[in-house]
């Protein structure tokens, strides 16, 4: 951890739909939205209406009637994204780049070079308004934590620099929803504590946190409101997950909806991992309901997976288990499949002892390792004609509405 206010976050602001206004001037200024039947972006004229990322664009359009949705522009948002943390790379080698539109970066070995880090946070603002055209809001403090709190107070298109004298007094003012980690879940159960700020968070017990969140999550925000983060920069990184989903509006929670709308997620999610040779153990699932209240269940398998239909089979179980714990439920709105616990995809061994219940999901089996094979023969024909060359037929025959590999990937990169 630096000693002195030397870690930079800089964050894009509004990326993708800034992208897409500054390819086209005639959006400048407008509430705008990347995406269609799901808002993948929004403009900051957009979010003053309530319009956020994630959110069925039938719901944008009832909230901001004047809405624009546009395409997203994949191959530009790489390019500028890529060229910002350029900039970033001119002042220090010790970048982490977390996703397309935000980095951290350690400049405490480059102050005898280009003067405070404040100095250098304006110039690379500055710069990237200049070269790149879009706007970029910077935070410079001692840790990581308060690094990217700044950065998000700082927006839009500014910076804010935190001292080591005054990171207590500006952390414990601030909304509890700001800190990394703090999801609307979190958040509401924070709430009916009567925790709202950092501050109110610093000062309840380590136990009480641990009884309402859980050990490692209470203890990890408990030690982030005194701004103990001893995390240093990474500059090495490999995702530790991958996902899909896609918003379906209002839909009935019937086979017909849930089965090739989970094949759908399941061949994306599992396409991407093959295609960097990954397989994963846990497998997560996502269910949201019509009011927008949404559910969890996750498993971890005793073997790495990354075939597309054993994918989907212990995802469907899994969100058949979720329904079953809200049977008052019949309709949902948004479904996601997640893998995580990542590993290197090995050379299958067959006959391997796992206990699961269906021996064509073991991935051993010779049945799990030919539904394996052919995955990688649709992924060598769709790599040599195009992903819509070929496809499962329940999957292919029906429109869906998920959010586009090419802008979860940027999203997500990990570099």
């Amino acid at each position: 951890m630096a000693e002195t206010a030397a870690i930079l976050h800089a964050d894009l602001d509004a990326f993708y739909a800034s992208v897409e206004q500054l390819l086209d001037p005639s959006l400048r200024g407008k509430p705008i939205a990347v995406g269609g039947g799901v808002v993948l972006a929004a403009s900051y004229e957009a979010k003053a209406f309530g319009v956020r990322g994630g959110m069925p664009g039938r719901m944008a359009r009832e909230l901001c009637p004047q809405l624009q949705f546009v395409g997203g522009h994949y191959k530009e948002y790489q390019r500028l994204g890529d060229q910002s943390i350029e900039v970033i790379r001119d002042f220090t080698p010790l970048i982490e780049r977390i996703s397309i539109d935000e980095a951290f970066a350690d400049v405490s070995g480059s102050i005898h070079l280009f003067g405070k880090p404040s100095s250098m946070g304006e110039i690379i603002r500055r710069r990237v308004r200049d070269e790149v055209g879009l706007p970029i809001s910077i935070g410079v403090a001692r840790t990581k934590h308060l690094a990217k709190i700044g950065s998000q107070v700082a927006k839009p298109d500014g910076m804010v620099v935190v001292e080591p004298d005054t990171e207590l007094e500006f952390l414990h003012d601030l909304p509890v929803g700001l800190m990394w980690g703090v999801g609307p879940v979190t958040k509401q159960r924070l709430a009916e504590m009567g925790i709202h700020t950092i501050g109110e968070l610093a000062e309840t017990p380590g136990r009480s946190l641990q009884r309402l969140l859980g050990r490692a999550v209470g203890g990890k925000l408990g030690a982030l409101a005194w701004n103990r983060d001893p995390r240093e920069i990474e500059t090495h990184h490999r995702a530790k997950s991958v996902s899909a989903q896609s918003a379906m509006g209002r839909k009935p929670a019937t086979e017909d909806v849930i089965g090739p709308t989970l094949r759908h997620l399941a061949d994306r999610v599992a396409t991407r991992m093959r295609a960097k040779n990954r397989a994963g153990r846990t497998v997560t699932v996502r269910v949201r309901f019509t009011d927008l209240r949404a559910v969890t269940r996750s498993i971890t398998l005793p073997a790495a997976i990354s075939a597309t239909v054993i994918l989907a089979e212990v995802a469907k179980d899994l969100v058949y288990t979720a329904l079953a714990d809200h049977p008052q439920e019949d309709e949902i709105s948004l479904l996601a499949i997640a893998v995580s616990h990542l590993e290197d995809d090995a050379v299958l061994q067959l006959e391997l002892p796992f206990e699961l219940d269906h021996e064509e999901r073991r991935p051993g089996t010779h049945k799990g390792a030919a539904r394996w094979v052919l995955d990688r023969s649709v992924d060598q024909v769709r790599d040599k004609f195009g992903r819509e060359s070929v496809g499962y037929g329940s999957v292919e025959l029906g429109e869906r509405r998920s959010i586009p590999d090419e802008f979860r990937e940027l999203a997500e990169r990990p570099v």
